[in-house]
């Protein structure tokens, strides 16, 4: 049996507030065991389970998953309403575990899209964890970071017309106030499993910092010890923000 992941003291010490991930690899994780690619979602949640709790242990205040984009509605319908059937067994299932966990639940995106079914589960299960205060859980579904900016704007331009505002006024902090995440902190660091080099329309405006480790483990094999390597990476980092 293999010991339990351990943070160095740096690591703990250096930890990021808010970390954000883009899940991606289940269908290739199925394809390479000649699985259905559904099986490589259903596995992919243990991960979800596995990091949830292992960023609660460690003080992680916020963890924000790329659960599903807007682009993954172009999907086949099989393959989505199978997505949308796990979503919501997983709300309503891991209901105990997150509340013994002090996790906390939110969800960004184009909320209205997903199946009536799906939005009720999950606002029973924002619900059931509003009193816990702990990591707060961010679930990115049918999210597009290009969507939230068009409609950020088209809000802020719907107040510029009603003369609650004026375009002078307008600056990077009245965007921040329009954008789905505005009661969350930026991400510190963005993690991207499979090795693919790209952000795939996840938060553009608020990656615009983060630091970013990608790693070639595909989201099914993330766990524990994958996610503490990349804390540990990011311990080792200097953030200058632009500056020297």
């Amino acid at each position: 049996m293999s010991a339990e992941p351990k943070l160095s003291p740096a690591a703990q010490a250096n930890l990021p507030q808010h970390v954000a991930v883009i899940m991606d690899g289940n269908g290739r994780w199925a394809k390479q065991r000649h699985l259905p690619r559904v099986e490589g979602h259903r596995i992919g949640v243990e991960s979800v389970r596995a990091i949830v709790r292992a960023a609660g242990e460690v003080g992680i205040k916020y963890l924000t998953l790329y659960a599903f984009s807007v682009e993954n509605w172009n999907r086949p319908k099989d393959e989505v309403d199978m997505l949308m059937k796990y979503l919501a067994r997983f709300l309503k299932n891991e209901i105990g575990e997150l509340n013994r966990n002090n996790v906390r639940l939110e969800a960004i995106g184009q909320i209205w899209r997903l199946p009536e079914a799906v939005q009720l589960q999950l606002e029973k299960t924002k619900a059931a964890l509003a009193k816990n205060n702990g990591l707060t859980l961010v679930l990115a579904l049918s999210y597009g970071g290009r969507t939230e900016l068009v409609e950020a704007v088209r809000a802020i331009a719907g107040k510029v017309k009603a003369g609650a505002i004026e375009a002078a006024e307008i600056n990077e902090r009245v965007l921040a106030e329009h954008l789905y995440t505005r009661h969350f902190p930026d991400p510190d660091l963005l993690i991207r499993t499979s090795g693919e080099m790209r952000v795939s329309n996840f938060l553009l405006w608020q990656i615009s910092y983060a630091e970013f480790v990608v790693t070639q483990t595909l989201w099914p094999d993330f766990r524990k010890a994958q996610l503490f390597e990349a804390l540990e990476e990011y311990a080792r980092r200097h953030r200058r923000f632009g500056g020297l």
